[in-house]
This record gives structure tokens, C-alpha cells and sequence, in this order.
């Protein structure tokens, strides 16, 4: 074999002879489309909740710590960049969240599976995303505007 990434796709058939694997494809080889899209944000907004997460755990330590602690941590996610990081986080955990439900319900249930249900699907787990985060952020800057006004 002249190409080592051949030996992966190289089998044995019961009588002990050779035999080559189909390929997959690549991700290059599709065209992207929302379902697909949507799919693969849902991997990514796993590890990026890990990471979420563990800033979550610091906040929460730095609140133990005493209010000196806590209000270094406060300014921070009062901060430009702290409240990107947080409307970052909390996108991408209904993103997860929402694309837990609908994986949950293919795996339960094994409807939903056609392509215009799943296009369909896809479309309102945007909608559905784009106002949970939407409504979290009114209700937050809401308060800090009534606040301000006090």
C-alpha cells in the first residue's frame, strides 16, 4: 500500500482474503445545511458549557471567599467583556439545551426523522434559541436599568 491512510479502510473478509471499506465522506464533501449546522453547534456548545461551567465555579468560590472577593468577580461580569462571555454562555447553553430535547426525542421516540420534519425542526430550534436568549437578556438588563435608575 502506497498511502498509509488506506490501511484504515482495509478489511477481512470470513475466508481470511482482503477486503476494502467504503469511505466515509468529509464534512468537505457536504453542503452545509441547518440541521447539520445545528448538529455540530451542539458538540461544540458541550465542552464550551465545560468551560461555562467552570467560570460558573469560580464565581460561586470567589462569593465564598468574602465580599471583596465576590465584588472583584462582580466587576468583571458587569464588565463589556464580562456580559459577551455571559451572553455567549447563556446562548450556548439553550442551544444545548434545546438540542438535547430534540436529539432526546429522535433517540426516544424515532420520529421527526424525515428531512422536511427535521428542516423544520431546525428552523424552530433558532427561533427557539434566539428568544429564550433574547427574553434571559431583557429580564437582565431590565433590572440593571431599573437599578440605575434608583
Amino acid at each position: 500500500m502506497s498511502d498509509i491512510r488506506k490501511t484504515f479502510y482495509v478489511g477481512y473478509k470470513s475466508d481470511g482474503s482482503y477486503r476494502n471499506r467504503p469511505m466515509s465522506p468529509h464534512l468537505q464533501v457536504y453542503k452545509p445545511i441547518l440541521s447539520m449546522v445545528l448538529s455540530i453547534s451542539n458538540r461544540i456548545t458541550g465542552g464550551a458549557l465545560s468551560a461555562g461551567s467552570a467560570l460558573m465555579v469560580a464565581w460561586l468560590v470567589s462569593a465564598a471567599k468574602g465580599p471583596k472577593s465576590f465584588q472583584k468577580t462582580q466587576k468583571f461580569t458587569g464588565s463589556f467583556l464580562g456580559q459577551i462571555i455571559l451572553f455567549g454562555f447563556s446562548s450556548a447553553f439553550f442551544l444545548h439545551f434545546i438540542g438535547g430535547i430534540r436529539h432526546f426525542i429522535w433517540d426516544l421516540s424515532g420520529k421527526r426523522l424525515e428531512k422536511p420534519e427535521i428542516t423544520q425542526d431546525s428552523k424552530s430550534e433558532v427561533i427557539g434559541v434566539a428568544a429564550l436568549t433574547l427574553a434571559l437578556w431583557t429580564i437582565i438588563l431590565g433590572k440593571k436599568i431599573k437599578k440605575r435608575k434608583k
